[in-house]
């Protein structure tokens, strides 16, 4: 029983970094048999992992279709990034009063090796952006807003984050990173909330300019003659 958990939790990992990454893109259905076959594990483990990502609000089941990786309206992503814009001020504000010295030095060495990636190669991960979201998260001290930020909803903006970096963002993001940070270490919380939450709606904005220039594309594509 141990080794099934254990194969279903290697599953459900390597699903969820496939739609992360957009190996499996939004919108895309699930074939059960088929990454059943690409993963060499049988359908229990796999429809276990399945159910754990559904709970993620990573796939949605759709009557008489089957099971689908979520696409979300530009509603829905602005709804969302809206919602975090406001918690992850809350955070700093938080976390200005209650980080430790070894916390802020953690994340200081975080951007350093940020920066280094950035100017050496491609990006082609948005994790050390994301730990340091987390890291300030976690130095809020407050449970209740860890769990909400740090569960679905990150999940689900990873998969159009993911997809919409650009050559130039990073930098920009990385400076803001910086600001953010000199302000939590002043505890300056006010300062570092207003920061946070202008760094996110850049964000935000980023990524809807993407995904509207893409979309655009998309349609003038199906409109050309065969």
């Amino acid at each position: 029983m141990e080794a099934r958990h254990t194969l279903a939790d290697q599953t459900f990992e390597q699903l969820q970094q496939a739609i992360i990454q957009g190996q499996l893109a939004p919108g895309s259905k699930i074939n059960e048999q088929e990454i059943a076959a690409r993963y060499g594990i049988s359908r229990g483990p796999l429809r276990e992992a399945l159910q754990r990502l559904e709970q993620r609000r990573l796939i949605e089941r759709i009557p008489h279709v089957g099971a689908r990786v979520i696409t979300l309206t530009p509603q829905q992503l602005t709804d969302l990034y809206q919602v975090r814009a406001e918690l992850e001020a809350m955070a700093c504000r938080l976390a200005a009063s209650r980080i430790t010295s070894s916390e802020l030095n953690q994340l200081e060495t975080l951007l350093d090796r940020q920066e280094q990636v950035f100017r050496s190669e491609e990006l082609t991960s948005l994790q050390d952006d994301i730990d340091f979201h987390v890291g300030v998260i976690r130095a809020s001290g407050n449970q209740t807003l860890i769990t909400t930020l740090t569960g679905d909803l990150y999940h689900q903006l990873q998969i159009y984050r993911h997809q919409c970096i650009s050559s130039r963002r990073p930098l920009r993001a990385l400076a803001q990173h910086r600001q953010i940070l000199a302000a939590l270490a002043s505890r300056d919380g006010e300062l570092a909330a207003l920061l946070m939450r202008r760094h996110i709606e850049a964000g935000a904005a980023n990524t809807a300019k993407v995904l509207s220039a893409r979309l655009a594309e998309f349609k003038t594509t199906k409109e050309l003659p065969a």
